[in-house]
Formats: structure tokens, C-alpha cells, sequence
């Protein structure tokens, strides 16, 4: 009898694991969005001030934390940089530089100090998608966890961003926040 309560256990993880990677956040493909538009480009798109506002799911799904960055997106051919400044509601701030290279097809790599190796990114119609690990700071843990962000571009040139953190394959935490032009060069843009 625990042979058979073993065997249908294991079945049902199998047959979540397979679910999991077919339906959902992780079964999306940046194919998916080829055809969208409009085409998010990076060195448009995430170039300039930038505005960001976003919540923190914990593993429960309630919010565990919010905060506002302010970015700054520099570009020179292929190369750019993307500086983040944090304000959590706890307090707490945290800066990080994003360092991409635009490959081909859509493709693209980035680098920050608290990235353990390389991301890969895809550009894809309105779409982007970036996976990595990542080194959460001492005070959050120190945790190693495997991410997936999700850029979506919107018509009125927002940017909704959906990412999902794991560890050992579980989700333990989702961010979803907005990034749209700061103010003041959201208003010289309207400008010219």
C-alpha cells in the first residue's frame, strides 16, 4: 500500500511539473509576442529618467513590500547602462547598474554586480524577457534565487513589468510594477 501511495505522489508531481511549464507565467514564449506591437526597443525604451512603481508578492501571495526606483537608461551603439535607485517602504534603498550589449535577433546580455553570471535577454514585438540568478543583499536573506522578468511595452509607452523569483523551482516571490518616462522628461517629450 505505500508502494502505491508513492508511485501516485510522485505521478501527481510529474504531472504538476509538466502542468507548470505548459500553462501560466512559465509557459510563456517570447514567440508568442513576435507579431506584437508596439516593438519595444531597448535603447528607446529604457534610455532617459525613468519612473518605476512596483509591489513585492511574498510566497503567499500577499504584498510583502513596495517601493519606487528611480532609473536612468544611457546608451552608445550596442552598449548601455541601466541605473537603478530603490526606495523600499521599509526604508531601505538599494542601487544596482544594469550593463547590456544588444546581441542579433532580438537578443541580449546583461550584467550587475549582484547577478551571479549572465543574463539572457530576448526582445520580442512589445515584448521582453530576461532570465538570471540573483544575490539578495544579507538583510533580505542572502538567498540565491533564479528569476524570470517579463517586460511588456503598452501603447501609451508604459511598461508593465512582471517578474517571478524561485528557489529550488518554487516560486517564492512575484514583482509587478510599472516603468514609464519621469515626469519631467515625460513632459519634454511632449514638449517637442
Amino acid at each position: 500500500m505505500i508502494l502505491n501511495w508513492t508511485l501516485i505522489i510522485l505521478v501527481l508531481v510529474g504531472l504538476s511539473v509538466v502542468i507548470r511549464g505548459r500553462v501560466g507565467f512559465n509557459a510563456q514564449d517570447p514567440q508568442y509576442y513576435s507579431g506584437s506591437g508596439p516593438f519595444f526597443d531597448l535603447k528607446t525604451h529604457l534610455n532617459g529618467a525613468i519612473l518605476c512603481e512596483g509591489v513585492i508578492y511574498g510566497p503567499l501571495g500577499r504584498v510583502e513590500s513596495r517601493f519606487v526606483a528611480n532609473m536612468f537608461g544611457n546608451w552608445s551603439d550596442t552598449t548601455g547602462t541601466l541605473d537603478e535607485f530603490f526606495t523600499y517602504s521599509t526604508g531601505t534603498t538599494q542601487s544596482r547598474q544594469w550593463r547590456l550589449t544588444l546581441g542579433q535577433g532580438g537578443k541580449f546580455s546583461a550584467v550587475a554586480d549582484d547577478i551571479i553570471g549572465t543574463a539572457e535577454g530576448v526582445v520580442s514585438g512589445a515584448s521582453v524577457r530576461m532570465k538570471y540568478r540573483i544575490r539578495l543583499p544579507e538583510e533580505a536573506g542572502g538567498h540565491t534565487l533564479s528569476v524570470t522578468d517579463w517586460l511588456y511595452l503598452t501603447d501609451n509607452g508604459t511598461i508593465i513589468n512582471r517578474s517571478q523569483m524561485r528557489k529550488f523551482g518554487f516560486k517564492v516571490a512575484e514583482l509587478v510594477a510599472t516603468m514609464r518616462p519621469a515626469p519631467a522628461q515625460a513632459a519634454a517629450q511632449a514638449a517637442e
